[in-house]
């Protein structure tokens, strides 16, 4: 998902090509699920004949101040991006909306058309990003929750070390806690980690000061570098583990050396066992299920040990079909969990990233979906799941006398 570095390009692009100017017609569609708590003729009202100032962010969270409040607020999700029409802005491939498509795109959300003839719009092909109006977006949740900005409010790295040593669960958790440090997500987390060689289960107390100071400033670098060439991915340096780290396990290397993938904290992470070591145990309580390579389990080390063929593969979305055991049967167990993907500790987004882009014209800004407005709350950073329903109580059959029990009266 698009995570500080691409952000800070779309922000870095409104304040060039946007401030100063008119917002003479605005069109948001009518999609409630991303429109949070307004409709649209209400959005595209508190728009009309508005000034840009300018443009603000924080973490993965974006506003546009205009010359009076409400302001426009975006928080990305998995694929939001912004657009400048004739302007390159960044290049997420999720987010991707190729320049000979129709204008505004069909997955348009908030399109504005400026005095100068200068368009803006901003899409989102999955709908899990959230688009509000809020009158003085950093005063309230979930930005005021936020902890300091990874780029513009960076820790001392004696506060960093410090805190660190207080911390005991795993260091990727921590990072991608956005009340910790804010815009770091899943790719910015298992670069940094790789570029400190520092696995990812390690226990962020456990760290010594050097690994400490190489962490605080890998983080720096790979948010500068990636911004150095616009966020643009196809531009980031060839010795990052982020060209590789969503290919198959067996298939993904870098520099040569193979790339493993487990589970930490419900995200999948990428690293390089090999420079990336596991010191003592992993922290207690910690997801930390492993996918297998081809072949092969990975012990504490994060090494790979050959496993037998018959045994289950360690895949986060697999299941195992075991034979029902004779005697009553057990209650099915309420408790459901679901895997997180890309984004972001404690602030990200509970998507499935096998999610299909949303092909439902019926969303497509400017046109109207018939029906009740649902899903109409405040903007947040996770999307909302439902609850599983409970399991009817079922009369079943007594393992010991073969009659059916009685229903109370």
């Amino acid at each position: 998902m698009p995570e500080l570095p691409e952000v800070e390009a779309a922000r870095r692009a409104i304040e060039e090509h946007c401030v100063g100017k008119v917002i003479k017609k605005a069109v948001i569609a009518d999609d409630s699920k991303v429109i949070d708590g307004i409709s649209p003729s209400d959005f595209e009202a508190s728009l009309l004949g508005k000034t840009i100032l300018s443009a603000h962010r924080k973490g993965k969270h974006m506003w546009v101040r205009l010359d009076s409040p409400p302001f426009p607020t975006f928080h990305f999700g998995m694929a939001g991006a912004i657009y400048i029409k004739g302007v390159a802005v960044t290049n997420y491939k999720r987010s991707v909306v190729n320049e000979d498509d129709e204008w505004p795109s069909k997955y348009s959300k908030f399109f504005v058309e400026l005095d100068d003839g200068v368009d803006l719009s901003f899409t989102d092909k999955r709908r899990f990003a959230k688009v509000c109006l809020l009158k003085d977006p950093a005063s309230v949740p979930p930005i005021s929750k936020l902890g300091p900005d990874a780029l513009l409010e960076p820790m001392a790295l004696d506060d960093f070390v410090e805190s660190l040593g207080k911390k005991k669960l795993a260091i990727k958790t921590l990072l991608l806690d956005q009340s910790y440090i804010s815009g770091i997500g899943n790719w910015v987390a298992d670069e940094v980690l790789y570029q400190a060689r520092i696995h990812p289960n390690q226990s962020a107390a456990t760290l010594s000061k050097e690994s400490c100071a190489a962490l605080h400033k890998s983080i720096q670098e790979v948010i500068e570098k990636a911004l150095e060439v616009g966020a643009d991915s196809s531009r980031f340096p060839n010795n990052w583990i982020f060209h590789s780290r969503e290919k198959k396990p067996g298939k993904a290397f870098v520099d040569g050396k193979e790339i493993h993938f487990i589970t930490t904290g419900g995200r999948t992470s990428a690293f390089v066992p090999e420079l990336q070591k596991l010191t003592g145990a992993e922290p207690k309580n910690q997801n930390s299920k492993r996918k297998i390579n081809e072949g092969k389990k990975m012990n504490d080390e994060g090494v790979g040990e050959p496993v037998s063929k018959t045994k289950k593969t360690a895949d986060t979305t697999d299941t195992k079909t075991k034979s029902k055991p004779k005697g009553p049967s057990k209650k099915p167990s309420t408790k459901r969990k679901s895997k997180i993907n890309e984004d972001d500790g404690s602030d990200e987004e509970a998507e499935n990233d096998d999610a299909s882009d949303d092909e439902d014209n019926s969303h497509d800004i400017g046109k109207t979906k018939a029906g009740k407005r649902t899903n109409v709350g405040r903007m947040h950073d996770a999307s909302e799941s439902e609850k599983p329903s409970k399991p009817s109580k079922q009369t079943v059959p007594s393992s010991r006398s073969g009659r059916q029990r009685k229903k109370a009266k």
